[in-house]
């Protein structure tokens, strides 16, 4: 892992994958064939591109009946549990409508609406992620959204993973579908004859998957665009080398352009974090995957002091950030762009992946400048309430009408003074 003593700029920024030609047409084309044949479209995909044929798309009873019964009774508790402290968490974030008054009369307010429906994607086959479910379903359910959809591809026994179905019964989904790619998204966004459509799709998938959000972005909502994920840690020299290099590849092995980085004010940990990268890799299942991540986009950057190293963990804005300081929360406080912030040894990465309730689909390649993690406004939207007096009118009217005029639109001046003009 290479050792950088003298940091004048550091970025964790890949370029974003926005596909081939070819990919972004062959999405267009799925599209426009779900939209034009519907279900008889998904099924031709999903044996296509899945090696599957289903008979019915929509996951039975008797199909989630048999993922408890395969799940360890332990595990489903596990992912109960985590659903607990994600439903716990996400709740505290929900905020109600609100309306003032005025003396005139005035009334004006803001009021917040549930969307009526979401659709999530979860990804399936080799990458099946319970967390996932739950990171995405939870918060729409605490939002109080209606109707929740949940698509994943199948296997090739045809069934969708066991804990995806148990995270996704336990989180309270009532429809789910087995399809995935490109042509599930068209399926959320337009609707077929067995799947309607939604308003808004979130949830984490392939370049196609990507690919398919931005084309229907507009049509409906989604979520983001993710990047590969990514860590920095923040470390002074009383930390331990061991399990910081564990927390560097517990992302490096997402995924091959992942970056995972140290932020130190000791040379020593640097070169013991290095060794200890390399010694753990050699025992990783994914090593081949993280070791690519690791010699690409991985690094170690040695500051002069903790001040410098914030400064450094600003201008990388990271999708997760470790702060392993001997007061972590008087760190924090300098810490202006993070998507998730993690204090203290105990406090490692995948905590927040799984089970402490905070949502873990976060701002990545440098967009926790001016993103924020999944949460519950996301399912929400806001109205703006206005009632004017009679009073009010009288009193601003002639204003409101001078300014209309100012922008050249005397139609909506006259709105305005067409009832000034009226007596009683």
């Amino acid at each position: 892992m290479k050792i950088i003593r003298e940091v004048e700029e550091a970025s964790i920024k890949r370029s974003v994958d926005s596909g081939t030609e070819e990919q972004r047409k062959a999405v267009q084309e799925i599209i426009a064939t779900v939209r034009e044949r519907g279900n008889a479209a998904l099924t031709m995909y999903t044996e296509k591109f899945d090696g599957v044929l289903i008979d019915e798309l929509k996951v039975t009873e008797e199909e989630i009946a048999e993922a408890f019964e395969v799940l360890d009774t332990e595990m489903i508790n596990i992912i109960a549990e985590a659903a607990d402290n994600i439903r716990t968490f996400h709740e505290k974030q929900k905020q109600s409508s609100w309306f003032t008054t005025q003396p005139d009369g005035t009334m004006l307010g803001q009021k917040l609406t549930p969307l009526d429906s979401v659709g999530v994607y979860v990804p399936g086959g080799t990458a099946a992620y319970p967390s996932s479910v739950l990171m995405n379903v939870m918060p729409a359910k605490v939002a109080g959204v209606g109707r929740i959809t949940m698509v994943s591809p199948p296997g090739k026994d045809g069934k969708l993973s066991a804990g995806v179905l148990v995270a996704a019964k336990i989180a309270g989904v009532e429809e789910i579908y087995k399809v995935g790619g490109a042509q599930a998204v068209a399926a959320l966004a337009y609707g077929t004859e067995t799947i309607a459509p939604v308003d808004k799709i979130t949830g984490p998938g392939n370049i196609y998957v990507a690919l398919a959000k931005r084309e229907v972005f507009g049509d409906v909502d989604i979520d983001m665009i993710a990047g590969p994920s990514e860590i920095v840690v923040l470390a002074d020299g009383e930390q331990h080398a061991d399990e910081i290099a564990a927390d560097l590849l517990s992302q490096a092995e997402h995924d091959a352009r992942a970056s995972a980085v140290l932020v130190t004010t000791c040379e020593v940990l640097a070169g013991n974090v290095a060794e200890e990268v390399e010694r753990q890799l050699s025992t990783l299942p994914r090593e081949s995957i993280a070791r690519e991540s690791i010699n690409e986009y991985g690094a170690i950057y040695v500051v002069e002091d903790l001040d410098k190293g914030v400064e450094l963990v600003n201008s990388l804005a990271p999708e997760h950030l470790e702060i392993l300081t001997a007061n972590p929360f008087e760190t924090m406080a300098g810490i202006r762009h993070a998507g998730a912030i993690f204090l203290g040894r105990y406090s490692s990465e995948p905590v927040g992946d799984y089970f402490a309730g905070p949502n873990h689909v976060l701002p990545t390649n440098g967009t926790a400048r001016f993103s924020s993690p999944l949460n519950v406004d996301e399912f929400m939207k806001k109205s703006s309430i206005i009632s004017y007096s009679e009073k009010a009118l009288k009193e601003n009217g002639d204003k409101i009408a001078a300014f209309a005029r100012l922008e050249g639109l005397e139609a909506h001046a006259r709105a305005v003074e067409i009832r000034l003009n009226k007596k009683g």
